[in-house]
């Protein structure tokens, strides 16, 4: 563990050659970031086009969350496997097909299989993202983390504000064509690119998939995924049906997801120093009344202000809760199976999303509530537990050949 730099160090610096680096998982990551930004804005005109009920909306969330947690298994055990850059521009590809197909669809049925080609395709990818990025900066993989969510969150909270001030509700499969234009980027800036890959037959060749399953804190930090991510994806989900209810238009709805981004990037880039050092378990301690206080809190008011307020606090939990994680799965990851493992950390994080709304898309807010309190109450045990055995610790997963 490194020694705590001080609070009014120097932002990151990336080197010119490090830029070319990472410039395509960057965009590919924007791109990944932009269909959780802009997808919950477009669900009323989504559901509006095709006459859906609520549960059938669900579905149009859901089919992309189901197909990204089993594209991610996938997408980590070849990233282990086989040559990761391979694997990820494979995914790439995929996610914008997926984009391309949802954009044309005229049918439920077309959008839901663009959504779940869409899905797996963000799910072989996702989980190399952190791996790819982590490894060009193997001393400061805490801070290279940070400075990702930080440039794809500021990039990514332009975007709703941007398509609600730009495009009528209707012109929803615009979003979709852009989503695929930044992927599409991506795809070529990566396949130009030297990105580094480990390269390690021997290590690949002694993997043992057992050993995941010994590693206590490992699974104690899924389960604080699975419980931030499930709190945060029905807030995601919740606030534009919310407010379709209120006739608060789709404009007003794009400035308050851009305000969770922006509070996003900003908080990352304040706890940027600070990921790397002993106050990481009160970050992710932090994280998960954050975002408990910012859903409960959009409950009781449909007022600009008081919705502003809540997507500041949840913007904040969940950058408290985004970097550290990550790092914390890459920390506890065994030997050779640093993408498996970030695979699994995107699985629970989707489970979270895929449960929380399936369960509270159509109940009362005593329910949601008390769902909500125990998410928050049990991230927060998890956060303790594991930062407790995190000093010390080396990057595992993220060692050279």
């Amino acid at each position: 563990m490194t020694s705590q730099p001080p609070l009014a160090s120097k932002p990151v610096q990336v080197s010119q050659q490090t830029g070319r680096v990472i410039a395509g998982p960057i965009a590919a990551n924007i791109a990944f970031v932009m269909e959780l930004t802009l997808v919950p804005l477009l669900l009323p005109a989504i559901q509006q086009q095709f006459g859906l009920s609520v549960s059938e909306l669900v579905w149009v969330f859901n089919a992309y969350a189901i197909a990204v947690a089993i594209g991610v298994l996938l997408g980590g055990w070849s990233g282990d496997a086989f040559n990761t850059k391979t694997v990820f521009s494979y995914g790439l590809a995929f996610f914008a097909a997926g984009s391309l197909l949802v954009s044309a669809a005229e049918s439920f049925e077309l959008v839901i299989i663009g959504r779940a080609l869409q899905g797996l395709g963000a799910g072989i990818f996702s989980p190399l993202l952190p791996v790819l990025l982590a490894r060009a900066s193997p001393q400061k993989p805490g801070r290279m983390l940070i400075f990702w969510g930080s440039i794809a969150g500021y990039v990514a909270a332009l975007a709703p504000l941007f398509y609600g001030i730009a495009f009528d509700e209707s012109d929803w499969n615009i979003a979709f064509i852009f989503i695929a234009s930044i992927a599409i980027l991506g795809w070529a800036v990566l396949k130009l690119s030297n990105v580094p890959d480990d390269g390690s037959t021997g290590a690949k060749a002694d993997r043992k998939y057992s050993k995941l399953f010994q590693v206590r804190h490992l699974w104690l930090t899924f389960v604080y995924v699975f419980c931030t991510y499930g709190a945060i994806t029905y807030y995601l989900f919740q606030l534009p049906i919310l407010l379709s209810t209120a006739d608060i238009k789709a404009a007003s709805v794009g400035f308050l997801l851009t305000i969770l981004w922006l509070t996003f990037s900003g908080m990352s880039a304040v706890l940027r120093n600070l990921v790397d050092t002993p106050h990481l378990k009160t970050i992710m301690f932090a994280a998960p009344f954050l975002i408990l206080t910012g859903v409960l809190l959009s409950y009781f008011d449909q007022n600009f202000w008081v919705l502003a307020l809540s997507s500041v606090l949840v913007g904040s939990g969940l950058a408290c809760s985004n970097a550290p994680s990550t790092q914390l799965v890459l920390r506890f990851a065994p030997n050779g199976m640093s993408a498996i493992s970030t695979s699994l950390d995107i699985t629970f994080a989707r489970l979270g999303g895929i449960a929380t709304v399936a369960f509270l898309a159509d109940v009362q807010f005593l329910t949601v509530a008390l769902a909500m309190c125990l998410l928050g109450v049990l991230a927060a045990v998890c956060a303790i537990a594991t930062n407790n055995e995190f000093n010390g610790m080396r990057v595992v997963g993220l060692d050279q050949p």
